[in-house]
C-alpha cells in the first residue's frame, strides 16, 4: 500500500503535467487549429501565431474538394500599412498552400486574415511574432527547471495542507529552481528570443517576467522565513498558491514586439 507521502507526489506530478499542457495550448503563440464544412466537404486548419525570424510561414488547409479557393492578406501589426494584396494558396495533394512573407526584426508581428471561398476563417484576424533560435543548451534547462520548481512547488503546498512534515528541503528546492530556471535562465532565453533580457517592471509590462517576479519573490520570503523557523507554514502555502495562480496566466501575454511605426 503506497504511503501518503508517495500519494502526495503522484498528485503532484500529475497537477504539474495538467499544468504544462495547460500552458502548452493557451496564450498568444499557440497555433490557431479548427475544421469546418465548406461546399460539403470538410476542411482542417493550422495556422501560426510564432514562428522563426527570417523563415517564410507555411498556411496550410487540408480539403481534397477541388473547387474550393483560399487566400489570404496581411500586414505588419502596430505599423501604419495597408492591407496586402489578395495571396492565394496553391493546390498540393490533398492541401492549399501558402507562405506568409517573413520579417527580419525580432518580436516583429504580422496580422494576416485568412478566407475560404470569399469568407474569413475565425472571427478576428490572427497575429504572429517572429522569434529568434534559442540553443538548445539554454533552452532545456530553463524549461526542465522550471518545470521541478512547479512540481516541488506542488509537492510542498500539498505537504502544508495534509501533513505536518517540515518543508525545508522543498523550499530550498523550489527557490533554486525557481531562481535558476526563471531569473538567470529565462531572461537569456527572451535575449536570444527577442534581444531583451528584462520586459517586465519596472522596464515593461510583460507579463511573463512580471508573474516569474512575483513568484520568486514569495518563494525568496519563504525560504528566509525557513531559515528562522524550521516549518514556515504560512508562507510555503502562500508561495505555492501564487506559484500555482502564476501558472494559471497563459504563457507570452503582453509579450515582446517590435513598433513600426
Amino acid at each position: 500500500m503506497l504511503r501518503r507521502s508517495s500519494i502526495l507526489w503522484i498528485i503532484s506530478i500529475i497537477l504539474t503535467l495538467v499544468f504544462v499542457v495547460y500552458q502548452k495550448k493557451t496564450g498568444p503563440t499557440y497555433p490557431v487549429k479548427g475544421q469546418k464544412i465548406v461546399a460539403d466537404s470538410l476542411v482542417t486548419y493550422k495556422f501560426y501565431r510564432s514562428y522563426d525570424v527570417g523563415k517564410q510561414v507555411p498556411i496550410k488547409i487540408k480539403t481534397n474538394h477541388k473547387n474550393i479557393t483560399a487566400y489570404f492578406v496581411h500586414k505588419r501589426l502596430k505599423s501604419h500599412d495597408e492591407w496586402s494584396t489578395k495571396i492565394y494558396l496553391e493546390r498540393e495533394n490533398e492541401s492549399l498552400v501558402g507562405y506568409l512573407p517573413t520579417l527580419n526584426e525580432l518580436a516583429g508581428k504580422r496580422v494576416y486574415k485568412v478566407y475560404l471561398n470569399d469568407k474569413m476563417i475565425g472571427d478576428e484576424p490572427i497575429i504572429i511574432r517572429f522569434k529568434g533560435n534559442v540553443p538548445a543548451y539554454i533552452l532545456i534547462p530553463h524549461i526542465l527547471f522550471m518545470f521541478i520548481a512547479m512540481l516541488v512547488s506542488t509537492r510542498a503546498g500539498l505537504e502544508v495542507i495534509f501533513r505536518n512534515v517540515s518543508t525545508d528541503k522543498l523550499t530550498r528546492v523550489t527557490s533554486f529552481s525557481l531562481l535558476l530556471g526563471g531569473i538567470i535562465l529565462g531572461p537569456i532565453v527572451q535575449k536570444f528570443a527577442f534581444d531583451a533580457f528584462w520586459t517586465g517592471w519596472p522596464l515593461g509590462h510583460d507579463l511573463t517576467d512580471n508573474k516569474t517576479l512575483l513568484a520568486m519573490i514569495f518563494w525568496g520570503i519563504a525560504l528566509w522565513k525557513a531559515r528562522k523557523n524550521h516549518n514556515p507554514r504560512f508562507w510555503v502555502l502562500i508561495a505555492f498558491i501564487i506559484l500555482t495562480l502564476v501558472y494559471l496566466v497563459p504563457h507570452s501575454m503582453l509579450g515582446s514586439e517590435f513598433d513600426y511605426r
